[in-house]
């Protein structure tokens, strides 16, 4: 084990901080003292779990790194081969040496090996030990796979289970991806829908999690996973990989199956994520009324039980959002996970942050967030809003009637009957261009004025045969005020017309002696 790996990081220093404080109820001065470190750094860690960052020095790989890779396929490949004809570790460290110059001692590679087949040693037999769990003590987290019918499509999404050991008391939830934030939105909304958390979470080797597996269950921990479990204060068990790991948590293993096939049969159709997990919602209360195994009491009732031994959870959730940089390409849109979502056009070019979140998407200019939007379920997929491209099409008003983004605010139903009936009519009496820029002026006003108001505008102008944008505005602002008005037709106002007046008599006067010229 290499130095940096026998350093502590910064995350589980701040854990230990964190719980002394909370357990002990020591002060900054005992905490610096007890872990040997700046009371500066104490008052830090009180007040986030997450240290602030700082430049990691920049460290060479040990003699070994360059050639584990190597050693790894060699190992692997053994395992289809004849045991009597298998490398050994001095074989091994031989081929390293001839075959490839590698300057690395035989005993570093000796160790290596047995690391790594003792990591890989399958257990060929385990006997299972009834267990018994305390309310409040212990939960299983778990992901598992469900197909459904995704606004007409069929689709592969992942469900979040987070289940109560004691309880039995589960909380599911639809991801498009099982990436990290969904696991930790996953984690956030369980513990908010509970109302505390389990002492201790266990939990196999997802990747959000564990960066890497080593010997048993010893495991190099994802730093915000770490951050995570220090925000909420819980303890992580995490169980043997493969097959000899899946009955240590075997209480989410089954849920999983159980949920999918009680509530996800036949597939559910739906428009959105969103109205998937509203039916997960409501299944959720279903199950709080059946009975697991032989128990007399409900799960609904051993939960009421369970939750007062639960943890108190923090003022604040945890921010399971991920931050990242995009570039805005030319055609004002950033790719974020081989999906495309677009930004306001006078971006283009810019470099921006993003800040990826399980179910939404959000692109920030400085500290504004300038574009917000449902994250897509499919890869390649454009979110798009109109709004964002009606600068350009101002100028280039023939590229409306075949946007991307047009046609995607019609599905939604943000262009609706009454916007086309506005855009028809103007484009009759004023032609297409002038037509399509008396529309994108009354778009705009979407920016300032409610949607309901900005239609009402519409219906009223369109209603007195007119298609100003002004009319509009001004019939928007009374929808608003709640005082409708008629909007005159021109040709009524003919009543009022008169007569030119008659100017010949001030001629005159002008013309005659003694008026100062």
């Amino acid at each position: 084990m290499d130095e940096g790996e026998k350093e502590m990081s910064r995350v589980e220093q701040f854990e230990r901080i964190r719980r002394d404080h909370r357990e002990l109820g020591l002060g900054i001065r005992a905490l610096a003292a007890r872990h040997r470190v700046h009371r500066r750094t104490v008052r830090e860690a009180l007040v986030s779990s997450v240290p602030p960052p700082r430049k990691a020095p920049e460290r060479l790989a040990p003699a070994l790194g360059l050639w584990k890779p190597l050693i790894d396929a060699i190992l692997i490949g053994d395992e289809e081969v004849p045991v009597k004809q298998r490398h050994t570790a001095r074989r091994v460290w031989q081929r390293l040496v001839e075959e490839h110059g590698a300057e690395v001692a035989e005993s570093t590679v000796r160790s290596y090996v047995g690391q790594f087949r003792a990591e890989r040693r399958a257990v060929t037999r385990l006997v299972m030990v009834p267990q018994l769990h305390d309310p409040g003590a212990e939960a299983e987290v778990d992901f598992g796979e469900v197909w459904l019918w995704l606004d007409g499509v069929l689709t592969k999404c992942f469900m979040f289970v987070f289940r109560l050991s004691a309880s039995g008391k589960g909380v599911h939830r639809l991801y498009a991806t099982q990436a990290q934030e969904a696991f930790f939105d996953g984690h956030v909304m369980a513990l908010e829908l509970l109302g505390g958390c389990p002492r201790r979470i266990r939990y196999d080797n997802l990747k959000a999690a564990v960066k890497r597996v080593l010997l048993g269950r010893n495991r190099e921990e994802n730093e915000r996973f770490i951050a995570l479990r220090s925000h909420y204060g819980f303890d992580s068990f995490f169980c043997l990989p493969g097959l000899e790991g899946s009955h240590e948590k075997g209480g989410v293993e089954g849920e999983v199956g159980r949920f999918r096939r009680r509530h996800m049969v036949p597939m559910p159709r739906v428009a959105s994520l969103a109205e998937a997990n509203g039916l997960c919602a409501a299944a959720d209360a279903a199950d709080d009324a059946r009975r697991i195994g032989s128990r007399q009491s409900t799960v609904g009732e051993d939960f009421a039980v369970e939750v007062a031994h639960l943890l108190a959870l923090p003022d604040r959730p945890f921010d399971a959002a991920r931050l990242l940089e995009c570039r805005v390409d030319t055609k004002a849109r950033v790719c974020v996970r081989q999906c495309w979502y677009s930004v306001p056009a006078r971006l283009a070019g810019r470099r921006l942050a993003v800040r990826l979140g399980a179910c939404r998407v959000e692109v920030l200019d400085g500290a504004r967030v300038v574009a917000s939007h449902d994250r897509a379920a499919h890869r390649g997929e454009q979110v798009l809003v109109l709004d964002h491209y009606l600068e350009v099409l101002a100028v280039k008003p023939g590229a409306l009637r075949g946007a991307t983004a047009l046609a995607q605010a019609r599905a939604s139903g943000a262009f609706s009957p009454t916007h086309q009936g506005f855009w028809d009519e103007a484009r009759r009496r004023l032609g297409d261009a002038a037509g399509t820029r008396a529309l994108i002026e009354a778009l705009l006003l979407h920016r300032r004025l409610p949607a309901p108001a900005v239609i009402a505008g519409m219906a009223a102008a369109l209603a007195a045969g007119v298609v100003d944008p002004k009319v509009v505005a001004v019939e928007a602002r009374r929808a608003i005020e709640g005082r409708p008005g008629t909007v005159t037709p021109i040709g009524a106002l003919a009543r009022y017309d008169r007569p030119t007046p008659a100017l010949a008599d001030y001629d005159e006067l002008l013309g005659g002696e003694g008026v100062a010229s």
